[in-house]
């Protein structure tokens, strides 16, 4: 007789919401608990109800809505996060958390506006300082990271990842490359080897974390659960997307000049953008159109302002901002 014997530990569908915007040249994200004391910082979320939400993306806007009283514009889901441990202990009994993450934007806030308590905007920088590349290369990365990674691969160097390149290829790849060969999109594949590496908090707290944690010290912000990883996911998705699709016009006003429209677009890619090259890739995208009108807030001569056309994501299949060249 055979007999098959199960073990059925409870699960947990949850939503999550990175809420991104772009105040003046300051990316930030929306915080349903802004970091207080020994709190961390958590992104919106809540657990779906399938009795009262009929749509993942419901649920995930009621509780938004309750959490944070912001509006959501674009919205698109980015990755399922069910790893076990996730978001505790390997080895803990506590419900599964299977975590749906989210893609949001909005339109960049008044400082003044009414948020619901405890609910804030953050620069996303904060949470990654070595992604900030527009004044120079980040200081953190020579100064604390490349020397606890060095040590990190040095003790294992030939051991592969799933995709066959050994701890030494990852770190010269990730972290020890100019800003000419840096992957703007791999913001996920930087977090996830400084978690693995046992270098921040979240690995601390998962269990995880190396003898070398405190000797590299606070590298960013840490989150509650793994919402560092989906705010990590989100924003190697932004860059990515913004490139063959026009998500960044989601975050602009509806007329702005083409000044304006770079430093948003070096805000989420965290570079800057030869200004040439950029208005002519621009003009050739054939993205916007002038408006007629002239702004004269730029304490210079008056420049012309733009919109978004609409019709160009009818015309072509890929109507983005394909931003290629450097400074």
């Amino acid at each position: 007789m055979n007999i098959s014997v199960s073990t059925h530990f409870p699960v947990e569908v949850g939503l999550t919401a990175a809420i991104a915007t772009v105040r003046g040249e300051d990316p930030l994200i929306l915080v349903a608990e802004a970091a207080r004391g020994d709190r961390e910082a958590a992104l919106p979320s809540g657990p779906f109800d399938p009795l009262a939400h009929r749509t993942f993306e419901i649920g995930l806007r009621e509780w938004v809505a309750e959490q944070t009283g912001a509006p959501l514009g674009y919205v698109e889901q980015l990755y399922t996060f069910g790893d076990r441990g996730r978001q505790a202990r390997a080895d803990d009994r506590e419900p599964h958390v299977v975590s749906i993450g989210y893609l949001a934007l909005t339109r960049a806030p008044a400082e003044t506006e009414d948020l619901a308590s405890g609910a804030a905007f953050r620069p996303w920088y904060a949470f990654f300082p070595w992604e900030d590349w527009r004044a120079a290369r980040p200081a953190v990365i020579d100064a604390k990271i490349l020397p606890a990674l060095r040590k990190w691969a040095a003790r294992d160097p030939d051991r592969p990842n799933a995709y066959g390149l050994s701890r030494r290829e990852r770190v010269r790849l990730l972290f020890d490359a100019d800003n000419n060969r840096r992957d703007d999109e791999n913001v996920l594949d930087r977090y996830q080897i400084l978690y693995e590496a046992g270098l921040v908090e979240e690995a601390r707290r998962d269990g995880r974390a190396s003898p070398l944690i405190d000797e590299a010290g606070p590298l960013g912000a840490p989150m509650r659960h793994d919402h560092r990883r989906i705010l990590a996911t989100a924003i190697g998705r932004l860059r990515s997307k913004m490139k063959y699709r026009p998500v960044i016009f989601e975050l602009m006003p509806e007329a702005f000049t083409l000044s304006k429209l770079q430093r948003v677009a070096e805000a989420l890619q965290g570079r800057r953008l030869h200004t040439q090259n950029f208005r002519r890739l621009v003009e050739a995208s054939a993205v916007v159109e002038a408006t007629g009108d002239m702004s004269r807030a730029t304490g210079g001569r008056p420049a012309a302002r733009f919109r978004f056309r609409r019709e160009v994501v009818q015309e072509r299949p890929a109507p983005g901002l394909r931003i290629g060249a450097r400074s």
